[in-house]
């Protein structure tokens, strides 16, 4: 008979992506918040999960590998989460370096963007420092933009400017990342399914759609508890997933300072009984 976890967070991302917590740092974290279980799932990246992993032995925490991969094709924008795979895997470890690859190329023609529309310059020093991170990405960016007095806030910065630039093809398409997952022994999980690009929400028919092309590709869960979604959307998510049979996730999408998100803040309630998505997702990745 398996225990459940009483609280978890299955999102959240650390300085090996656009956090601001290291590792190191939101393990205590989630033990100050009391957290039982929790993933992290830095964006295209398992570094921090491999560091976390090696200082867990005394920390009485449960914890689940994690990943995000930011994907896009024709039809859209979609975030696909990956649990429980095996961190030496060349499936998914191919899926990282694939994501790294295209995420330095944006950020180099980002910068170039920035400089030729704006005339917004940086050191050499500092631009050294940003290709050196993990995973650079837009946050960081705006911050250096604040830094040199571009923007008054990184938010302002990237709405402002950042976004203005397209960045085209160079995403992993979602079906890389699922097989990628799958491959290594993960599960593959629509992260915040309701949410697009930028503000657009997909609902009904259009997320039904959506629902059956990424199961076609072998998708097999969604993240119905999330720290942005309304009563509507998370009930919406939770009947597509009784309909396909697939897993439920509960995530609070944690970014330390770069997000007014909470640790452990996913909307799902220690108080109710857990719904069957996500037992069994719990029995899975518990084995």
């Amino acid at each position: 008979m398996i225990s459940y976890p009483k609280k978890i967070d299955l999102h959240m991302h650390t300085t090996v992506s656009d956090g601001t917590d290291s590792p190191e740092e939101i393990i205590q974290r989630v033990k100050a918040a009391g957290i039982d279980m929790f993933s992290i799932t830095d964006h295209d990246a398992i570094k921090g999960c491999i560091v976390v992993r090696s200082l867990l032995k005394e920390a009485g925490l449960s914890f689940i590998p994690g990943v995000e991969f930011s994907c896009k094709d024709e039809n859209g924008k979609y975030h696909i989460l990956g649990y429980g795979y095996d961190p030496q895997s060349d499936a998914i470890k191919e899926v990282i370096d694939t994501g790294h690859t295209y995420r330095i190329s944006k950020l180099k023609k980002r910068i170039d963007f920035l400089k030729k529309e704006y005339g917004f310059s940086f050191s050499d020093e500092d631009l050294s420092a940003l290709y050196k991170l993990d995973n650079p990405g837009k946050p960081h960016i705006g911050n250096l933009m604040v830094k040199y007095g571009y923007a008054p806030s990184k938010e302002i910065a990237i709405q402002t400017y950042v976004d203005k630039f397209h960045a085209g093809s160079e995403y992993v398409r979602p079906e890389q990342a699922i097989k990628g997952i799958l491959a290594a022994g993960g599960v593959p999980v629509l992260a915040h399914p309701s949410y697009g690009r930028g503000d657009e929400l997909i609902l009904s028919s259009e997320m039904e759609l959506r629902l059956r092309r990424l199961i076609s590709f072998g998708l097999e869960g969604v993240e119905a508890f999330y720290s942005g979604f309304t009563p509507k959307l998370e009930e919406e998510i939770l009947s597509f997933a009784e309909k396909f049979g697939l897993y439920v996730t509960a995530g609070s999408d944690y970014h330390g300072k770069n997000k007014l998100v909470q640790l452990g803040d996913t909307n799902l309630s220690s108080d109710a009984p857990y719904p069957t998505g996500l037992k069994r997702f719990l029995e899975r990745v518990l084995g």
